[in-house]
């Protein structure tokens, strides 16, 4: 029985494959620290994103469905918003996610754990 019930259980994020993500979408603009400070930062407009303060720019909460919404490319009445949109590259597996509306969605894996990796960057 405990096989059965581990073999329905939700795969975890991969922590490994979000740095991974980050380093290879993030950093030219974010800089390896978030801070948005990367190689490909200078001169552009808007500045990229310090990465870092998402929460303390937002009251002290991360707002999670806002970041991966950016991160996917879903960013309603921003169309000239110079971030690239990432969706194509984050869809594969699934895991279900709870916004806190006790509703579980299917949301890309890599998705979640690119989102939970920004949060844990929050000073």
């Amino acid at each position: 029985m405990a096989g059965l019930i581990a073999a329905c259980a939700p795969p975890m994020t991969d922590g490994a494959q979000a740095r991974n993500d980050f380093k290879s979408l993030c950093v030219d603009c974010h800089g390896a620290d978030g801070r948005g400070n990367g190689p490909a930062a200078a001169g552009m407009v808007p500045v990229p994103v310090d990465l870092t303060r998402v929460a303390a720019s937002n009251g002290g909460v991360f707002p999670r469905l806002q970041v991966m919404g950016h991160i996917y490319g879903f960013t309603p009445g921003r169309s000239e918003s110079p971030m690239p949109e990432f969706g194509d590259l984050l869809d594969g597996p699934a895991v279900p996610y709870d916004a806190g509306d006790g509703i579980s969605t299917p949301t890309p894996a890599r998705l979640v754990a690119l989102m939970e990796y920004v949060e844990a960057m929050q000073r």
